[in-house]
């Protein structure tokens, strides 16, 4: 579960004299297997609400708990056992030089003391097989592949693959689709879906495409200026189409940002 109690977060320009307030006071909570999807314009506070969750950046006040367990003063390589993370780019969160298998065998052996347990063994490569292949990607043939030699979209769901492994508390998708073709993200989203579904860890997609942020979780949050301006769950969501979201945000500023009509 996660929770998080009245963040607030300030950027100080370098003479010390403008601020930009990102993050102005947000409260959410989070429960086991929550999917919640999160829109809004640029400079909206998305991506600084989970560098804050992370630990890449500090809040300047509030609180953030883990299974009621505080991790606020918790730096990233210390909250990075609890949480999981996808980036935009499919570059990140891989290791291009090292072959698939070896990247899934050291996203299974995070945090843990190197040992006996990190040898290949058959039963483990076979654990690889039946992960992977799950995905229809075809490349349970190709686990001695580079990764360099894969495709963004076979990446991104190998990448979210092995952000799960270690049962994180939370899941973390940083708009983990917009750099692929429509086709590729179409699918990583349907391997988003079933991952999420099956292992019910609560998880929060920043996203721009409303049509992704409509189709997939249980909840919805739309962001403005730091601040949670509309919100929406179950019944609600469900009923929930494009024109009605554009409305919603419609109602709170003058002109939609043409990234989030897609």
């Amino acid at each position: 579960m996660l929770e998080i109690k009245n963040l607030h977060k300030t950027f100080r320009s370098e003479n010390g004299l403008e601020k930009n307030h990102v993050l102005k006071g947000i409260s959410l909570t989070l429960d086991e297997g929550d999917f919640l999807t999160v829109i809004g314009g640029n400079g909206s506070g998305k991506t600084t609400l989970l560098n804050c969750i992370c630990g890449v950046i500090k809040s300047d006040t509030g609180k953030i708990f883990i299974d009621k367990k505080e991790i606020s003063k918790e730096k990233e390589y210390q909250r990075a056992k609890y949480i999981g993370r996808v980036f935009q780019d499919p570059m990140m969160g891989t290791i291009p030089d090292m072959t698939i298998i070896e990247n899934l065998s050291l996203a299974l052996n995070r945090g843990k003391r190197p040992g006996l347990n990190w040898s290949m063994t058959k039963v483990k490569r076979d654990f690889f097989v039946n992960q992977v292949k799950e995905f229809d990607l075809g490349l349970e043939n190709r686990l001695d592949d580079r990764m360099r030699s894969l495709s963004g979209g076979q990446r991104q769901s190998l990448t979210l693959l092995m952000s799960t492994f270690n049962s994180p508390k939370l899941l973390l998708l940083d708009e983990h689709t917009a750099a692929l073709d429509p086709k590729t993200a179409k699918k990583v989203m349907q391997i988003t879906n079933e991952i999420v579904n099956k292992t019910k860890i609560p998880t929060i997609m920043v996203t721009h495409n409303m049509k992704d942020a409509i189709q997939y979780g249980n909840r919805l949050i739309m962001m403005k200026n730091g601040k949670i301006i509309f919100e929406c769950s179950g019944k609600e969501k469900e009923e929930l189409t494009v024109d009605k979201l554009i409305s919603k945000f419609s109602e709170e500023v003058s002109e939609l940002p043409d990234s989030m009509i897609l």
